[in-house]
């Protein structure tokens, strides 16, 4: 895939790229776990587990795009997203799923007059123009899909990589 054919290169299309190939890379690293388990498992010194990091991904990404720009019904627990436990690699990988399908439809409907404006929410007490939290909404998925690598390759056998951030999916000239 070479970014959305028929768009022309904005600021949206590019958010939209790299958000959808970030949250299809965190699909292919929940895959890449041998087992259920090993999702859960805390190694000495890590705050979550690869599982309640996906989770937060998927609702993260679900609250402040899906419902707060696409109009979804989705409603976030994020205290869920910490709490819960052992769901299985498929389990996680319906949620992201869930998660690409209502952002795709958020970026769909998206206008780059509402990316120029201002954010819906307050974000700790504070307004942002919507591209610019985008933006911080993008960094903060991949610095967590980061970890989610990181924390496949120390708590099981493999070291695989599963390209999670391949520029293959960027808008190519």
């Amino acid at each position: 895939m070479t970014g959305i054919p028929g768009r022309p290169a904005t600021v949206r299309v590019a958010l939209e790229t790299v958000i959808l190939r970030e949250l299809r890379a965190l699909d292919r690293e929940v895959a890449a776990y041998p087992d259920d388990d090993s999702l859960w498992t805390m190694p000495a010194g890590a705050p979550n587990s690869a599982g309640n990091l996906a989770l937060h991904l998927a609702g993260n990404l679900r609250h402040f795009i899906g419902a707060t720009l696409g109009g979804t019904d989705y409603k976030r627990d994020r205290d869920a997203e910490f709490s819960t436990k052992g769901l299985s690699r498929e389990d996680l990988r319906s949620t992201i799923k869930s998660a690409v399908l209502e952002l795709t439809r958020a970026f769909d409907s998206m206008t780059d007059e509402q990316l120029d404006g201002e954010y819906p929410l307050q974000v700790q007490d504070r307004k942002f123009r919507t591209a610019d939290y985008l933006v911080h909404l993008a960094v903060h998925l991949s610095y967590h899909l980061g970890q989610i690598d990181y924390h496949r390759r120390l708590s099981t056998p493999s070291s695989e990589s599963v390209d999670t951030v391949s520029p293959k999916e960027l808008t190519s000239l």
